[in-house]
């Protein structure tokens, strides 16, 4: 588990291998981003279903899993879901919007320049969206690393394309006259998916630090998400039942990528700010490109690998830094109860208050599911142990 609490009731900063929270928040993205890069490789072996189709069961289905799991911390937090509604519907309508965004993306524009825009945007615009609605600056080490991270993506995207991927409608059996708009219209939906990416993870992000445990938040943003793409699904996923490889290859969509790797990115959110976290997901470009070579047969050339290797210089300006003090300089990742030091009851606190904090105790370890990384970031104990404390 992410954090440990010592004998005297003072949880530390660090996990295993004393790795700090927000250390631990990008080993989740990390983890996560390696699980998305696997769905391109995935859907060559269901090439009769539709971009539409892929994207409403992945994020689709993975919602309604993700509910699941979430259904006992969201029975528990419903009140206070209900009094975020605002914040909740905007991050599910954007769960909604992104895959089915991203993925015609692709098929207008092609693969390389859709999955550019798509994933490069989303960065640029958490970053924007974060200086203006919550005011957090954006550092110089931030905008070195997501410059990098874009330009390798390009280039590994692009180098990676055949003559015959030049993008648009060409080869997809749409009319010729389509190819003047299709393109453009990609572009526009591939910064659509970018912005959809940024707003669920920012308001994922939030809710977190409002007091929603990250399974709580993750359950309803992309439950309800995946409940309106349910429509969607109806209409255009009768190819995912008319063979069985079909059936296997969305069923790895929704169960793998997206229901385990959207698990994974709550952590993250957790502990890392939205744009540090869509930033180091630039790192599913270089998976999907591995992948292509190692599984399907591709050929990348010296420009596709040097793209690869960009991506991942970058990741060494957004991982979080520890500063002087072993603490992230992430700036921005919200403190878990997990990463806060509980200050130590003073021999004069009354019985009272220590029955108190041992009937706490055991209601946390009746419950085996629960864990640090969904622990509710809001812990207003701490303030009523300091005020004890100085009258101690």
């Amino acid at each position: 588990m992410p954090s440990r609490t010592s004998l005297s009731g003072t949880r530390s900063l660090s996990g295993p291998g004393h790795l700090p929270g927000a250390g631990w928040g990008a080993v989740f993205v990390l983890a996560a981003s390696v699980l998305w890069g696997t769905t391109g490789t995935a859907a060559t072996f269901a090439p009769a279903v539709s971009p539409l189709a892929i994207g409403a069961v992945a994020m689709g289905v993975g919602g309604l899993l993700q509910a699941l799991y979430a259904a006992r911390r969201i029975r528990g937090q419903w009140r206070l879901l209900l009094e975020q509604w605002p914040l909740v519907s905007l991050g599910a309508l954007a769960v909604a919007v992104y895959p089915l965004a991203f993925y015609t993306s692709m098929h207008l524009a092609g693969v390389a320049v859709g999955t550019v825009v798509s994933i490069g945007s989303a960065p640029v615009a958490a970053a924007v969206i974060e200086r203006f609605a919550d005011k957090k600056p954006l550092t110089r080490r931030w905008l070195a690393g997501a410059l990098l991270g874009v330009a390798g993506a390009a280039l590994l995207s692009v180098a990676g394309r055949r003559p015959g991927d030049a993008g648009g409608a060409s080869g997809t059996g749409m009319e010729p006259g389509v190819d003047s708009w299709a393109v453009p219209a990609g572009i526009v939906l591939g910064l659509v998916a970018g912005v959809t990416y940024a707003l669920y993870s920012w308001a994922a992000h939030r809710l977190i630090g409002r007091g929603l445990s990250a399974r709580a938040t993750m359950g309803t943003v992309f439950g309800t998400g995946g409940v309106l793409l349910m429509p969607v699904l109806l209409l255009t996923g009768r190819a995912l039942v008319e063979s069985w490889t079909n059936v296997g290859v969305g069923a790895y969509m929704a169960l793998v990528p997206m229901f385990a790797g959207y698990v994974l990115f709550g952590w993250g959110l957790a502990r890392i700010r939205a744009s540090t976290a869509t930033g180091l997901s630039l790192v599913e470009t270089v998976v999907a490109a591995v992948l292509a070579v190692l599984v399907v047969g591709e050929r990348l050339p010296a420009a596709g690998w040097i793209g690869a290797a960009t991506v991942l210089a970058g990741l060494v300006f957004l991982l979080p830094r520890a500063s002087g003090h072993g603490e992230p300089e992430d700036g921005a990742g919200l403190p878990l109860p997990s990463e806060l030091p509980r200050p130590s009851i003073p021999a004069t606190a009354t019985g009272r208050r220590l029955s108190h904090r041992q009937i706490d105790a055991q209601s946390h370890q009746k419950d085996p599911a629960d864990n640090n990384s969904d622990d509710l970031p809001a812990d207003t104990r701490d303030k009523e142990d300091k005020a004890e404390q100085t009258r101690g």
